[in-house]
């Protein structure tokens, strides 16, 4: 996990060929991370397979601070189910059994249980107030061709999701399956070396769709942005030590790696105000496997490059429990249920990074419409599926709510519902159709037109009972 099953855990792990592009220059000798002037209630997360089951775990467990989550081939909150009593009890499943069972083959139950898990953990106060779910903007991706993880596990995260959210903020909700790619992070390349054609299920598990999964994501998560650098990048890639940030832990014990790696863009360094991701691979991703591949041509630098976002890219690395450098989704740290809350190792290590790169934060003023400012024609849709759409938008000043319209064939548009950031996935769309949309932002209780856009959405997928051999549409 990426592909992952009982035998990969408990195997030898597998030896894979390093990345064939060049990497960024790194320091000679890695230290802790400086700090820079980023929110940290502006950071977000994203991962692909075990990392998107960690990336869900950490954006609950910390969802006052988390604005976004993009969750690539994952599942729901606490989906292994791990506690202790499933390690030490005779008579009840092993999380390792439901992990590489129905967490990833399905058929998952309703999402009762996880969502009950999560409002108990919060209730004690092991993670935050599951209320602020609700304003998280979330990304969920789910591949045809995927021989991994089913889409019936994807679909019951965004069923946990919905929950939260509510009818009020279903709009912050974007679910893609409608790609033919295979269990994989997606890319926005055709053709190249180094990376697998897009139905694979197979090491590194970057699959290239002519997809730019990476823009998506941060879009959906901070609305529309400037392009990216597809040139040599300005920012610096760095090593630093992650002991520093496991203490009192040492990292094997976390089956962490000893270093890990950030990106920062040069406005970053040079103080401007920036925001943080954490991009989280999955099993059989970490350095130690596929070198820097997963860090150099994902194409999350190239969109922060030009955005300033900084990428924290924390690294695993395979231990006797481990054997594929997996993120920790099913308890094997600790034997109970301490992996999703906020003294989880793996989740407390990537919280202590992620303080240290915001602690040169400062306050941000407050910026005031003029009465009547004009907003520029900003709305774009980034990405749609058969059945959906996500819109973005940069940010009009003064702005509190944003409002969303919709119009199909007849050219009527009605509203489809109000948001308070820059994003907003449109859903129950029908396939090969064409629609436009309006949004309008709310200033000093004042509607102005922030734009309109046009798009028609995908064919939806033909049936397909052999995910990694379906044909991939047009």
């Amino acid at each position: 996990m990426a592909a992952i099953s009982i035998a990969m855990l408990r195997g030898p792990a597998i030896a894979l060929a390093c990345a064939t592009a060049a990497p960024t220059p790194l320091a000679a000798e890695p230290v802790g991370l400086k700090g820079y002037n980023a929110d940290i209630t502006e950071s977000s997360i994203s991962g692909i397979s075990s990392g998107a089951f960690m990336a869900v775990q950490f954006a609950t467990a910390w969802s006052s601070t988390i604005k976004g989550v993009g969750v690539i081939a994952g599942g729901p909150f606490w989906c292994a189910k791990a506690d202790a009593g499933s390690f030490f009890n005779p008579f009840k499943p092993k999380p390792i059994m439901t992990a590489v069972g129905p967490c990833m083959k399905g058929p998952l139950e309703d999402p009762t249980s996880f969502i009950e898990k999560a409002d108990a953990k919060a209730s004690a106060g092991e993670i935050d107030a599951t209320q602020n779910i609700g304003r998280q903007k979330i990304y969920l991706f789910h591949g045809y061709n995927d021989a991994v993880v089913a889409k019936s596990v994807s679909d019951t995260a965004a069923d946990f999701y919905r929950h939260y959210l509510g009818e009020a903020n279903r709009g912050n909700l974007y679910y893609q399956s409608a790609i033919g790619a295979g269990h994989s992070l997606v890319v926005s390349q055709t053709e190249g070396s180094g990376l697998n054609e897009c139905q694979a299920n197979q090491t590194p598990f970057i699959d290239r769709c002519g997809y730019d999964q990476a823009g998506i994501v941060l879009q959906h998560i901070y609305g529309a942005l400037t392009p990216p650098n597809r040139g040599p990048l300005t920012g610096a890639m760095e090593h630093f030590d992650q002991a520093v940030y496991t203490r009192p832990d040492g990292t094997a014990s976390l089956s962490l790696a000893d270093n890990g790696y950030v990106f920062v863009p040069r406005d970053c360094k040079a103080g401007e105000a920036c925001r943080v991701h954490i991009a989280l691979h999955g099993c059989q991703q970490d350095v130690g496997e596929i070198d820097r591949r997963f860090i150099d041509q994902t194409g999350y630098n190239s969109w922060a490059d030009t955005n300033r976002i900084i990428i924290l890219y924390p690294q695993t690395q395979v231990s006797f429990f481990n054997q594929n450098a997996c993120w920790d989704w099913f308890g094997y740290i600790g034997y109970d249920d301490s992996y999703v809350t906020k003294s989880g190792g793996q989740i407390r290590a990537i919280k202590a990074m992620l303080d240290a790169l915001t602690a040169n934060a400062r306050p941000v003023r407050p910026i005031i419409a003029a009465a009547g400012a004009a907003a520029p024609n900003s709305l774009a849709v980034a990405d749609v599926s058969d059945t959906a759409a996500d819109l973005v938008w940069t940010q009009i000043i003064g702005a509190t709510t944003y409002r969303v319209s919709r119009a199909a064939g007849d050219g009527v548009f009605a509203a489809r519902g109000d948001v308070a950031g820059l994003s907003f996935g449109d859903s129950d769309l029908k396939p090969q159709s064409a629609y436009r949309w309006r949004v309008s932002a709310v200033v000093n209780g004042v509607e102005q037109s922030a734009g309109e856009a046009a798009a028609t959405t995908l064919p939806a997928p033909q049936p397909c009972n052999t995910p990694g051999t379906c044909p991939i549409g047009k």
